[in-house]
């Protein structure tokens, strides 16, 4: 098939769209953590982007994409971008391969919530660098790649399982292997600017729109309904998050926008299969369930400082089920439970909970070697002090 003029340029804005989600994350991490440590937040979400550049380019992609190797991994057919050039089926192979590039370096960014004021540079590379391949890779293999929830017939649309299931629950492993901030729960540790947060929050918003939409690989009716529901799904995400949290006091701009991104979060794997009454349904639901789970977060003392396990992890969990339930074969050709197809909705349970399984154990025992060897974590006194400081030599202070 010739390359279309039309589909490439929209892919590539889309692409450019979803970069822009790795510093919107940095941003709306910034703004959870203290003062003393916004720079670092910021910096570790152009970190991740930056390892996941190279080693995607290296062989990632490969992995990812290559030919299937018993349904877990692909072969080295594109080590180094061999074979990847300017030609290809609707798009250029290249601009496919720097497509998904931008999902995988926006995954690790995710990732960093859960060492967020604690972790060292030198050691979150290194995690980094072997998380991207050891969790990552074989996740978009499994979905996208020809592995094995392919064959089955799972539907990830656009990273339910292969960003937000693995980035969340991965959050979580590795702040259990890190261990809790000095004084986390002894004294506050409050959100320094939530203006900020809000401006990352509206960032993620408007880069999801590449994000799903783009996943349709064309400029098409397809790429239209994903758009439509992805903001569906968001707003009513943050209106469900924002009228519970109005029961427990008052209605939280945090709350709001945390919201909106477990609506965004759970409408990826679905937003190629679902009308927009159903994305209604979706978003609201992810909000309260995201909701929820924050709240067990902090009545069990986990310190999972910027909750990627409750908005990602669950709302990804949430959103690949969902997915089971709700696909309209109108919108993309599969039929879910409401509609009768029993076994479509018992695939996506068994790839998301093996997702889930898979992203935390692989997650906490690569966290705890690079503990155990070279340590994750700063010094105590390097951590009062605070990351900008101690990490980066930088300060915000006048």
């Amino acid at each position: 098939m010739a390359i279309d003029t039309g589909d490439t340029a929209f892919i590539l804005i889309c692409t450019a769209l979803v970069m822009l989600m790795t510093p919107g994350v940095g941003l709306f991490y910034g703004g959870l953590v203290r003062r003393k440590n916004i720079i670092s937040m910021i910096a570790l979400a152009f970190i991740a982007f930056s390892v996941v550049s190279l080693q995607w380019i290296l062989f990632g992609y490969s992995l990812a994409f290559g030919h299937d190797i018993g349904g877990i991994i692909g072969g080295l057919d594109f080590i180094g971008l061999s074979g990847v050039g300017m030609d290809g089926d609707g798009i250029p192979d290249l601009l496919f391969m720097v497509f998904q590039l931008v999902f995988a370096g926006l995954t690790l960014a995710i990732v960093t919530s859960g060492a967020a004021e604690r972790v060292k540079v030198s050691s979150f590379i290194i995690f980094g660098l072997l998380w991207t391949t050891l969790v990552y890779d074989p996740l978009a293999h499994w979905a996208w790649g020809g592995g094995w929830a392919a064959s089955l017939g799972a539907l990830d649309f656009a990273g339910g399982t292969v960003v937000h299931i693995s980035s969340g629950f991965a959050a979580l492993a590795l702040a259990l292997v890190i261990g809790r901030r000095v004084g986390f729960g002894t004294y506050s540790m409050d959100p320094h600017n939530i203006p900020l947060t809000l401006i990352g929050g509206a960032l993620l918003w408007f880069g999801w729109f590449g994000f799903n939409a783009g996943s349709a690989l064309a400029a098409d009716g397809l790429a239209a309904s994903a758009f439509v529901v992805t903001n569906t799904s968001a707003a009513a995400g943050a209106l469900a998050w924002l009228v519970a949290s109005w029961f427990r006091g008052r209605p939280s701009s945090l709350g709001m926008i945390s919201g909106a991104i477990a609506g965004l979060v759970a409408i990826t794997p679905a937003a190629g299969f679902v009308d927009p009454l159903s994305a209604i349904v979706i978003g609201a639901i992810g909000g309260l369930i995201c909701y929820g789970a924050m709240l067990f977060r902090l009545h069990r003392g986990l310190d999972e400082s910027l909750d990627a396990w409750a908005v990602h992890g669950m709302g990804g969990l949430w959103g690949a089920i969902a997915t089971g339930i709700f696909a309209v074969a109108a919108v993309g050709g599969v039929d879910g439970l409401i509609y009768g197809n029993v076994n479509q909705f018992l695939i996506q349970v068994l790839d998301a909970g093996v997702s889930v399984i898979y992203a935390f154990s692989v997650t906490y025992a690569l966290a705890w070697i690079v503990d155990k060897t070279i340590g994750l974590r700063v010094t105590e006194e390097e951590e009062y002090v605070g990351l900008d400081i101690s990490q980066h030599g930088e300060s915000t202070q006048a």
